[in-house]
């Protein structure tokens, strides 16, 4: 959902769209449209106070969406605050609480620097927590172990198997320039067709061949 594209009423109309097409949680943001990935330099927030109608006007769909289709059948509302890195850590504690007042389901104070700040978010402010663990990022990458134990309640690994990926076709790519066989990097082919559905499309069409 991120900054909810617009003002108050549009994040409504974002809650209400992502509901109908079955989406189980969105995330709203007070990042300054057009937002930045939350570990970069050059993002800012809007005000306290847009902030939280952006997250009011969100709850306020959800719990529309419930009235109109049943309890249970709006997305969870994630409210995050990118205000941390802009306005400190006080500040970003200010908003997440404030979030959890308007009715979000959960709140994701986004890039703590340290761990005692980890700790003291999850100590101040109550229900569910997202950790954000960008290896190379602003936060300390802990264990899902350490995180659960900390009050955490989901973490997100946003840029692991994308880097992964890059490192591997990277060094696919130069074993391929050098000569040198891929072999012990590659997974078989009988596990690449079944990855990518072939060996399923091949099941179906034996279903349904005919004489």
């Amino acid at each position: 959902g991120d900054t909810g594209y617009g003002n108050a009423v549009n994040v409504k109309r974002t809650v209400f769209g992502y509901a109908r097409s079955g989406m189980a949680g969105i995330m709203i943001e007070d990042q300054v449209s057009p937002k930045r990935c939350g570990h970069v330099a050059g993002k800012s927030v809007v005000g306290f106070d847009e902030a939280v109608a952006r997250v009011k006007a969100a709850c306020d769909a959800r719990d529309e969406y419930n009235a109109q289709f049943g309890e249970g059948m709006a997305p969870l509302i994630l409210a995050r605050t990118d205000s941390l890195k802009t306005d400190g850590f006080e500040a970003a504690i200010e908003r997440c609480l404030a979030f959890r007042e308007a009715g979000s389901d959960m709140t994701f104070l986004e890039a703590p620097e340290s761990i005692e700040q980890m700790k003291e978010y999850c100590e101040r402010v109550k229900g569910p927590k997202l950790a954000n663990m960008l290896e190379q990022g602003s936060t300390p990458i802990l264990s899902p172990q350490e995180l659960k134990k900390m009050g955490y309640t989901m973490a997100a690994y946003p840029l692991t198997l994308l880097s992964a990926s890059i490192k591997a076709m990277t060094d696919s790519l130069e074993r391929i320039k050098n000569g040198t066989p891929t072999d012990d990097v590659i997974v078989s082919f009988a596990e690449t067709k079944d990855a990518v559905g072939f060996s399923s499309y091949a099941s179906e069409e034996q279903r349904y061949k005919t004489d």
